[in-house]
């Protein structure tokens, strides 16, 4: 009599692969949601990077910061640099920039914002901070960049 070798893989082994595979998707699937909802929000903080630049170059020429997007060398409606992803982008009193976004999913809604306030320092340059949870709405803090996330 003899002996009949095993060809493949069993039941219970192939279930076991199953299950492993459907944990890693149920642990993956969402953070990766959360690094493209990330990722949309950059496109708000390198728009703001044009307007800082601009609202760097008012100060320099005049001393103070601007209080409105034409003051600042900027296009005058805020819808002017509306996208896909963002709703906005203003120049307000004091140089502060506000980037407001549309609807992008995952708990981020039409409005939410990240405000950029600049603060000359005593050398004359300008620093930036940057606030997810100012304005009229709150950007959720996990889609903000580290240094925006929490109040200033």
């Amino acid at each position: 009599m003899t002996k009949q070798m095993q060809k493949g893989f069993t039941l219970i082994e192939l279930m076991i692969v199953v299950a492993i595979i459907g944990i890693l998707a149920a642990i993956a699937i969402p953070a990766y949601q959360d690094y493209t909802l990330r990722a949309k929000v950059t496109e708000g903080v390198t728009a703001a990077g044009a307007a800082k630049a601009s609202v760097a170059d008012f100060y320099a020429a005049n001393g103070k910061f601007p209080t409105t997007n034409a003051e600042a060398g900027l296009d005058a409606t805020a819808t002017s640099y509306a996208t896909a992803i963002i709703k906005e982008l203003s120049v307000g009193a004091g140089g502060v920039i506000t980037v407001a976004f549309n609807a992008i999913g995952g708990g981020v809604t039409a409005g939410d914002t990240l405000t950029f306030t600049p603060k000359a320092t005593t050398a004359g340059a300008i620093e930036w901070d940057c606030d997810a949870a100012a304005g009229d709405g709150s950007l959720p803090d996990k889609y903000a960049p580290a240094n925006c996330r929490g109040a200033s």
